[in-house]
Formats: C-alpha cells, structure tokens, sequence
C-alpha cells in the first residue's frame, strides 16, 4: 500500500486502493499467489484493468519473488482498520489556532480551501503541481500563475489553498482573494469618495493576491489601468499574483495588450472537466465534509450521472433534504430518486426545449426521430430512446408523465424503469456515460 500511495494520486488512492486488502498469499517456492480481496465487482474490474501491473511489482518487490494475482469480490474482515485507511490522507482534520483562523477571515479564505482536500487527477494534476511549487515558494516558482477553466472545475478552490498554506506558514503574510468584480468596485467606492490611495494602499501592498474571474475587468479602462499598477507593485516588491479565468489570456476579448502579456509571462494552466475517478473522490470528501456516510456503490452512482464537482454538491444537499424531512436512511433507491429528480444551477432548475435534447440524441445514434420516439424494441433503437428519456428527466428536470407524453405517449411507469436502468448503467459503464457526457455537450 505504501508503494501504490506514492505512485497514483491522493484521490486515486484514497477512492480505489484504500478499499482492497490481501485476502490470501501463498509460497509456492520460486513463485507466490496472491489473493487481493475487492469490495465490489466494479472495483475489482476497474483496478484489475488498470493497475494490474503496478500492484504486482509493488507486491513482487515486497516478497522478492514473482507474484500471480488473482483480484476477488470479498469484503475486508477488519473493517476499522479499512475506514481508517479510507479516510486517509483527504479527510484528516488538523486544528487550526485562532491566528490562523483570523487570517483566513481577514483574506477572504475558506478554511475547507486547501490542499487536503483538493481530489487530484488527470484533468487538474498539472494545476495541482504548479499551485504546490507557487506555495512552497511564493513569487519565486512562476508569477503570475494563470489558471483557467470551466465553471466548477476547482480554479477557486486550488487557488485559495495556496493562500491557507501560505499562512499556515506565515499568519502575519499580507494575503487577499477577491473576485474581478470586487476589485472594480473597490476602484469605483475608491473614485466616488475620494479613498483611492486607501485602495492603493489595500491591494499594492500585499504578500499574496489572488483574483478569481479575472475576465471581468477586461473592457473596463479604469479598472485595467489600476490592475496594472497593483500587479507591477506586488510583483516587483516580491510578491506572488495567482489569477483565475473561465478562459485563456489570448481569448479573453477587449483585455489590453500590456496585460495579456504580463498574464502570459508567467504560467498557465487549465483544468479539464473531472473524469469518473475524480468525480468519486469530489462525491467522498464532499460527502465526507457534510457527515453523510455513503456506500461506494452509492458514490459511484453519483460519479456516474453527475459531471461537475459543483452539481455534485447540489445532489448532495438534496441528498440531506430528504434524509432530515422525511427522516429517511441513505440507500441505493434514495440516491437514485434523488437523481431522477434533476439537477439545478442556483436554485434553478436547467431549462431547455425538449426538441433540442430529442434532436441531440437522434443526431448522436444517427437514429431518425420516428423510430426514436415510436414502438420498436430493437436494442439498437431501445437504448437511445431510454437515454433520451432519461436526458429528458435529469438534464431538464421534467415530470415523468410530461417525459411519457413526449416520448411516444408511453406511462410514466415505463420512464421510471428507462431513467433507473441509465443512472445503473451510467455508474457502470463507461461507454454509457461518454455516450451521455457527449450528447449533453451537444445541446
């Protein structure tokens, strides 16, 4: 285990790996076999495919002999010693003295933002690495650190780890994040009451500036102008500029040339949508932060249906709703029905015309709207039209019957078996959840 924690990713171990255990080991003399005992058939499956060939140098280099291994669905008897290795190392607590506290407040911190906490893969490993080096050095590794991506991806939070780290270290650092928006209006009450040097004084004299959604200054002069005095400021007295975007620097319209190259002179990073993986350790220490005790199987059939971090902590919330209202125990059917009630941004539900995703899902399976929305059977007709229906139900949050009357004035009864039977197959099947991750894409 110790060998595989420093190869894969916190997240990664801390999902997958944490939950095996040596179930049998046998010396055969030149050679041994070993058992590795999975809790589920899905994780058995997944690590076999994927870290075969990792667990067995880990375990040959261990034993000093050659390995067979055989992967098995068993439960792990000494189950305390399992959760403790499950919540490690992303859910330990550490307790923070009041200084600490304080500063976190007064630079606009979430404590929960840091490094512990942070799921790390593929799709933000790059940003994860560079926001370590830019903490262990501050204005010394890159600056500026220009990180950029999608809505929910983790850009506010990777940047505010890097502060909390930096005053864990040092909570006399002067260190503020604040949003493009903020800023603007800083400069504006700052113009309206004659306090300009006190903005000055606020944002050109800091350890540590962090602005999230910088695109928002662009088009404005003022604020650009002053935002190019305070980056010269703090750069040049030693200190560290982290910036976030929804987009590049090359892309961000009506941005003026002498900042877009400043932004440029330093590094940047994007970070990609989460894969399942990461969405499985986002939904475990989400989870774990609002004390709900979820199975994996539970875990995974969020991962599966859900596709950004943010949205995964609105399933979560509706999750804890319908346990403390109707006082109610967390299984398999709850997650589902809670699933197939629809996501929503802001409180509200995701609206779209019905026809878009009906003409997404016939333009995806090459299928003609007739065949898809009348009697056939056939597999190759059945599926889409059961990934429409549930697309119809989950995406944009209509009424079964409303999704019945759509699809071929079938009973509402029929779409509870189509959406149960994708949210299963989508938190099993990857192809299942690509096919849907691309159709959403297209509407």
């Amino acid at each position: 285990m110790e060998i595989v924690k420093v190869s894969v990713s916190p997240a990664i171990f801390s999902t997958w790996f944490s939950q095996t255990h040596l179930a049998v080991v046998n010396d055969l003399g030149e050679r041994m076999t070993v058992e590795i005992g999975c809790p589920t058939s899905y994780v058995k499956n997944f690590i076999e495919s994927r870290y075969f060939g990792l667990i067995q140098d880990s375990i040959s280099k261990v034993l000093g002999k050659p390995c067979d291994l055989t992967f098995i669905v068993k439960e792990n008897p000494d189950k305390n010693k399992q959760a403790e290795s499950a919540v490690s190392p992303l859910f330990q607590s550490e307790e923070k003295d009041e200084s600490i506290i304080g500063a976190l407040q007064k630079a606009r911190i979430r404590p929960n933002f840091n490094f512990e906490n942070f799921a790390v893969s593929g799709s933000n490993q790059m940003a994860h690495a560079a926001a370590l080096a830019v903490a262990e050095t501050l204005g010394t590794a890159y600056n500026p650190l220009f990180i950029w991506g999608g809505v929910g991806v983790g850009k506010t939070h990777l940047m505010g780890s890097v502060g909390n780290s930096a005053l864990k270290r040092n909570p006399d650092l002067k260190v503020l994040l604040c949003t493009g928006e903020s800023f603007t209006n800083d400069i504006i009450e700052g113009i309206r009451n004659k306090t300009t040097q006190n903005f000055r004084d606020k944002y050109r004299k800091l350890d540590l500036l962090l602005i999230d959604d910088i695109q928002f200054i662009a088009g404005k002069d003022t604020a650009q102008e002053e935002f190019f005095h305070t980056f010269n400021a703090v750069t040049s007295a030693g200190g560290q500029v982290i910036l976030t975007s929804d987009r590049p620097p090359s892309e961000i319209a009506r941005l003026e040339e002498r900042l877009r190259s400043r932004f440029e002179a330093g590094l940047i990073v994007d970070i990609a949508p989460p894969d399942f993986e990461l969405r499985c350790a986002i939904t475990q220490i989400k989870a774990k932060e609002k004390g709900i005790a979820l199975e994996m199987d539970q875990i995974q059939m969020i991962a599966g249906n859900i596709d950004s971090a943010r949205k995964i902590e609105g399933v979560l919330i509706k999750l804890i709703t319908e346990i403390k209202l109707k006082h109610l125990e967390i299984t398999n059917e709850l997650v589902e029905s809670v699933l197939g009630k629809g996501i929503e941004v802001n409180g509200k539900s995701v609206r779209k015309d019905p026809s878009e995703v009906i003409e997404a899902v016939s333009s995806y399976y090459q299928i003609g709207k007739r065949s898809l929305l009348g009697d056939s059977r056939a597999r190759p007709v059945a599926r889409p039209r059961q990934i429409l229906m549930y697309l119809l139900r989950t995406h944009l949050g209509i009424s079964l019957e409303e999704v019945g009357r759509l699809v071929g004035d079938r009973d509402h009864t029929t779409v509870m078996h189509a959406v149960g039977k994708i949210t299963e197959l989508a938190t099993i099947d990857v192809h299942i959840r690509e096919d849907i991750s691309k159709i959403k894409m297209g509407i």
